[in-house]
This record gives structure tokens, sequence and C-alpha cells, in this order.
């Protein structure tokens, strides 16, 4: 595919250190605001960023990967908790401490974690309407699995908008986030990252993406996520918001 010719990004004036990132509360100026909105490309996580974390898929996800966890190590649920969360925070994602660690098959692993009650999110005609507005291309970059990600978008009544999807397994279960995957993400979709918005709700997955130029949006999550709930250190940050559709209807 045709990489865009490089151009300056207009939002690069508004690279600060995170905690002081403008909030929806505060929206940026107009000029920014419509450069925005006619973004190239638009890269989206998908877990607690489409969709709030007060529905708790989180929850659910959470419980099964420690009870695979505490099945497939034969140890206490306790137990599996604590490797889990280590993992998460050492590799990027559990599955990856476990794959390197303990040669466990990624497959059958992410097939019980995600066999979940996805019914618990409710449909969002006004996120459908808030992507219809932008008018880039819009990807799916995440560290769940092709089948989740199907699953979500249509009981979301999303899929529609998405042109493409980057899952764990074509990042060769390799998570975010380490830098080579985000390489992998541009060069397989071919676009510029520095005329492109990455939206994510782990603030640390936003700073390969600051690195190659992308303007960051990070949604600030509401789980029982620790590390997912961490203020960020550094300036890869540009725009903090607690309400996705709320943002993207400000443009």
């Amino acid at each position: 595919m045709k990489i865009l010719n490089y151009k300056p990004n207009p939002l690069a004036c508004l690279r600060r250190p995170a905690s002081n990132a403008p909030m929806i509360n505060t929206p940026i100026k107009s000029e920014h605001q419509n450069s925005l909105r006619h973004t190239p490309t638009w890269v989206f996580d998908l877990d607690n960023t489409l969709y709030s974390g007060v529905h708790g898929l989180f929850e659910q996800i959470d419980m099964r990967m420690r009870q695979y966890l505490a099945k497939y190590l034969d140890v206490s649920e306790d137990q599996a908790h604590k490797v889990q969360k280590g993992y998460f925070k050492q590799y990027g994602t559990t599955l990856r401490g476990m794959m390197l660690n303990h040669n466990m098959d990624p497959g059958p692993y992410l097939d019980y974690v995600h066999d979940i009650d996805i019914s618990t999110i409710p449909p969002s005609p006004q996120l459908s309407a808030a992507l219809h507005q932008l008018s880039g291309r819009k990807l799916i970059f995440t560290n769940s699995d092709m089948a989740h990600v199907e699953r979500t978008l249509n009981r979301l009544g999303i899929a529609d908008h998405f042109d493409g999807v980057f899952d764990i397994a074509d990042a060769d279960f390799i998570p975010k986030p380490e830098p080579e995957v985000y390489d992998k993400l541009v060069k397989r979709f071919g676009f510029d990252p520095t005329q492109a918005v990455m939206v994510e709700d782990i603030a640390r997955n936003l700073a390969p993406a600051a690195a190659l130029g992308m303007t960051t949006v990070w949604v600030r999550p509401i789980t029982d996520c620790d590390i997912c709930k961490e203020d960020p250190e550094g300036d890869h940050v540009d725009i903090q918001t607690d309400n996705l559709v709320t943002w993207l209807e400000s443009l």
C-alpha cells in the first residue's frame, strides 16, 4: 500500500507531560479539532477503549485467566493471580509470560479467556455515529485475538466502520508496548504515523506510538487494573479523556 507523504504533525505542539495533557472538559482549539477530524488514519485499541470498563468484561476475562493459569500450573487461584499480574506487568500480557516461561500454547488459552458474556455491553449507536464523522481510515490494534474483536465489534454495532484489524496473532504474540509491534502495524497497513491518531486505555502503550510521531489519546480506564490506571510519566500522551464518545463528538 502507498505510504502517505510526510506532513508535520499538526498536534505536535500539544505534546506535553501527561499530567498536563488536555482533558475533554477543556476542549482543544478548533483548528486542532479540525486537523484531528480529518486525520488519514485512526488506530483504536479495543477492550476498555471502544467500550467502557463499567460493563465488567475486564472482570470476566480476568477471572477466566486466573482459572486457566491455576489449572495449567496446578496451583491455587491465589497463586495463579500473582503469576498473572506479575507477567502482565513484566511482559505486557500474561500470555507472553506464559509462552516464554511455560511453553504454553496460545490458542486454547485465548479461546478460554474470551469465552465470556458480551451481552453486558450495550450496542452503541452514539459511538457508531461519532466514528462515522471521522473521514480517515480506522484500524483496530489489540492484544486480544480476532474472534474476540469480531464478537465485540458486532455487539457494539460498529464493525462496518473498521478497515482492518491487527491482533495478537498478527504480532506473533508479542504484545503492546513492544516497539517492534508498532512498526509491524505501520508496515502492514502502509500509513504515515505522523498523520495518525492512536486511542488506547493503557497509557504506557501509547509511548511507542508517540515515538513514531502519532498523536496519542488516553481513554482513562474504569477497571480494577492498577497498571491500566497508572498516570503516565513522560510526554507521550497528547490528550486525555474519560469518555471516548463525548471526545469524538467534540471534534
